[in-house]
C-alpha cells in the first residue's frame, strides 16, 4: 500500500506528457524494432505504419500496413523478416518512399505496395573437398555412412565451412541418409548465407528527401553497401563476428560511419576509407540495443545497463535499469530539436533517458517488444508501441509536454559524476609529497599531539562554563533553565528583553531572582534585581527592563545578567550581554 501513491504520482506526470490514442490487444503483431517503421507510402503528407510481423515463427509471416487505427493492406513474406526500412530509391515523381524488407538471403523492395524487385545476396565459396565428396556419392562410389565419415572430417579441418546441405545431412539418423542422398546428389552445392541488419545511407546529400542506399550485413560477417536503383554491390566490408544492431550515418559519396554490434559483445565503428573496423569497443556483456543519439552510441546490455560512448569508443557514463532491456528505439523530434533514447523494459515500462537522466516513464500493459517514434497521420510526435501479447499501443506526445533535463530517479545529484578538472602536478606539489613521506610519523606525532592539546582547552573551557554557571542553559537537574538576551534601540535608551523557560517535564520553579552587573559610570538601570514569578514549564517567560546609556563618547561595555536561588551563593545561569553603541548620543 505504501508504493501505490508513488506508483500513481509517475502516471500522473507520464499522463501529463502523453495522449493514449489507441490500444489494441489483439492486433496479432509479433515483432521487433527493426521491423517497424513510418513513413508516407503515398505522398499525400500521411505517414503509414509498416511492420514485419514474424506471425508464427513458421508460417503467417506478413508486411502489415496501417492507417491511423486500422489495417489498410498486407503482403505475404516467404521467411522471417529480420529488418524493415523505408528509403527513397530514386528523384522520380511524385516522391514517394520503397519499403525494403530483409527476409533470410532476399531483400524484398515494395513500390507503392506492390512487389517491385528482389535481391538475392552473391552465394558464398564452396569447400572443394566438399564438392569432391558430394561428386563420389553421385557416382555411387562411397555409400551414405562414408560420405557422413568424410563430411565430419572435412567440418572440423576446413576454413571453408559447410554447405547447408551438408550440414543438414549430418543431422540425420542412419535409416534416414540414403534417401536424403538420393534426393539431393544431382544438384549443385550452394552456399548461401542470410541477412542479420538492414539500414538505410544517404547517398550524396543530407536532406531529409534524398536518395538513399541500403546497407546490409550478413551471417557470413559482412556488410554490404547497395546501389538504390541497379540494386549493384557498391562497397563490401569485413566484420571480426556477426552484426547484431546496426546503426548508419553519413553519405555514400562524402563520408560514413556504420556502427554495428555483434554477437562476440565488441561494438565495431566502420568508415568510408576502411574495409575494416576502424575503431572497438568491448563490453563487459552482450549488447541487447544500439541507438546513436547526435554523435554518440547508446547501447543497451544484457546486465541491465546502458552505456554511453563517443563515436571513437571512449565510455561517457553509465545507467542502471530496475529491469532488463526488451527493446530500444531513437526519439527524435524534429520540431522541437529533442533527441533521447527510449528503453522498453521487462517490468512494462518504458524509460526515456537523455545521456544518464531518466526524465520520463512510461507504464505500458504488456511488455514492449518494439518501439517506433516519429510522424504518424499527420501527427509529428507519435510512439507507436508492439507488446509481447501481440498488441498495438499508439501515444501522441502533447504539445504543451516539457521534458526537465534532470534525473528523476532518487540518488546522488548528477554533479556528482562529473568528473573533476584536476591540475597538473606542479613541482613544490611533488617536493611536499617527498617531504610528507619522509617525515611521515614526525608529522603524525606533531598532528596528535595539537590535536591532544585541543581536545585539553576544550574540555578545561567547558568545565569552567559549568562550573561558573556561563552556558545559556542551566547544568543543575533540579532547576534546569533556559535563557537568552535581545537588545532593541539605537540609544541612548535600550530596551533589555530577557526569555527564561522552564525546561522541566513537570515540574515548575520559584523563588528566583535576576540581577544585572555593569559599569555605573556607563549605564543606568531603575532596577538591578527583581524576583521571577513561578515558572510553568514549557512557557517562555519575557522579562523587559530599560538601559540608559551616560557615555557621550561612542563605546559600550557587557552587562552581565545573573540568574539566582534564594539560598545559594553561586548562579543557576549566566548571561554575557554586549550592549552596542548608543548612536542617539553621536547624533545629539
Amino acid at each position: 500500500m505504501a508504493t501505490a501513491p508513488a506508483e500513481s504520482k509517475e502516471n500522473v506526470e507520464a499522463n501529463s506528457k502523453w495522449l493514449d490514442a489507441h490500444y489494441d490487444p489483439v492486433a496479432s503483431l509479433y515483432t521487433f524494432s527493426s521491423c517497424i517503421a513510418l513513413a508516407d507510402l503515398h505522398g499525400d503528407g500521411e505517414s503509414k505504419l509498416v511492420v514485419g510481423d514474424l506471425g508464427t515463427g513458421v508460417y503467417n509471416m506478413k508486411m502489415k500496413v496501417y492507417r491511423g487505427t486500422s489495417l489498410m493492406s498486407e503482403n505475404t513474406l516467404l521467411d522471417l523478416p529480420t529488418g524493415l526500412v523505408a528509403f527513397l530509391m530514386d528523384q522520380h515523381e511524385p516522391r514517394t518512399p520503397a519499403v525494403a524488407v530483409a527476409s533470410g538471403p532476399f531483400i524484398y523492395v515494395y513500390k507503392n505496395l506492390r512487389p517491385y524487385f528482389k535481391f538475392t545476396l552473391p552465394p558464398l565459396e564452396v569447400n572443394s573437398l566438399e564438392q569432391e565428396v558430394w561428386s563420389q556419392a553421385r557416382e555411387d562410389k562411397i555409400d551414405p555412412m562414408s560420405l557422413k565419415e568424410m563430411l565430419e572430417g572435412i567440418r572440423d579441418k576446413a576454413d571453408v565451412p559447410l554447405s547447408v546441405r551438408s550440414l543438414k545431412f549430418l543431422m540425420l539418423d542412419p535409416q534416414e541418409m540414403e534417401a536424403y542422398v538420393n534426393l539431393h546428389k544431382q544438384q549443385p552445392i550452394r552456399r548461401q548465407t542470410v541477412i542479420t541488419c538492414i539500414g538505410t545511407l544517404k547517398k550524396n546529400m543530407a536532406d531529409e528527401d534524398a536518395v538513399s542506399c541500403l546497407v546490409i550485413s550478413t551471417e557470413s560477417r559482412d556488410v554490404y553497401v547497395l546501389d538504390p536503383e541497379a540494386f549493384t554491390i557498391l562497397h563490401k566490408m569485413t566484420l571480426p563476428s556477426v552484426a547484431t544492431f546496426m546503426d548508419v550515418t553519413g553519405q555514400f559519396d562524402v563520408e560514413f560511419r556504420i556502427t554495428v554490434a555483434c554477437r562476440n559483445g565488441n561494438i565495431y565503428i566502420l568508415r568510408r576509407e576502411s574495409s575494416k573496423p576502424k575503431y572497438c569497443i568491448e563490453l563487459s556483456s552482450h549488447p541487447v540495443g544500439l541507438v546513436r543519439v547526435g554523435k554518440n552510441v547508446v547501447v543497451g546490455c544484457t546486465q541491465e545497463t546502458l552505456h554511453g560512448y563517443t563515436q571513437k569508443g571512449k565510455k561517457l557514463w553509465t545507467a542502471y535499469l530496475p529491469a532488463a532491456i526488451t527493446t530500444m528505439g531513437l526519439m527524435d523530434h524534429h520540431v522541437r530539436g529533442f533527441q533521447a533514447v527510449l528503453v522498453g523494459l521487462a517490468n512494462c515500462e518504458v524509460h526515456l533517458y537523455r545521456d544518464k537522466n531518466l526524465i520520463s516513464t512510461i507504464k505500458t500493459p504488456d511488455v514492449v517488444t518494439s518501439i517506433c517514434f516519429g510522424r504518424y497521420g499527420r501527427e509529428e510526435g507519435t510512439l507507436v508501441m508492439t507488446t509481447k501479447g501481440g498488441g498495438l499501443v499508439v501515444k501522441i506526445l502533447k504539445r504543451t509536454a516539457v521534458f526537465e533535463d534532470r534525473d528523476s530517479t532518487p540518488g546522488p545529484p548528477v554533479a556528482q559524476s562529473v568528473r573533476l578538472s584536476v591540475p597538473k602536478k606542479t613541482k613544490l606539489y611533488v617536493d611536499q609529497t617527498m617531504r610528507e613521506r619522509e617525515n611521515a610519523v614526525d608529522m603524525h606525532r606533531a598532528f596528535q599531539m595539537d590535536l591532544y592539546r585541543l581536545r585539553l582547552a576544550a574540555a578545561r573551557a567547558y568545565v569552567k562554563a559549568l562550573e561558573s554557571s556561563l552556558t545559556p542553559m542551566s547544568a543543575s537537574l533540579s532547576e534546569p533553565l533556559k535563557m537568552n538576551a535581545v537588545v532593541q534601540g539605537l540609544g541612548p535608551s535600550f530596551k533589555l528583553t530577557l526569555n527564561i523557560q522552564n525546561t522541566a517535564s513537570c515540574r515548575p520553579l520559584m523563588s528566583l531572582a535576576v540581577s544585572f552587573l555593569y559599569d555605573e559610570s556607563l549605564y543606568h538601570m531603575k532596577t538591578a534585581y527583581f524576583k521571577i514569578p513561578l515558572l510553568v514549564p514549557g512557557l517562555n517567560y519575557p522579562i523587559d527592563t530599560f538601559v540608559e546609556c551616560l557615555s557621550d563618547k561612542g563605546i559600550s561595555d557587557l552587562i552581565k545578567v545573573f540568574v539566582l536561588r534564594e539560598g545559594k551563593s553561586a548562579p543557576l545561569l549566566t548571561a554575557h550581554i554586549n550592549m552596542p553603541v548608543s548612536e542617539g548620543m553621536a547624533l545629539d
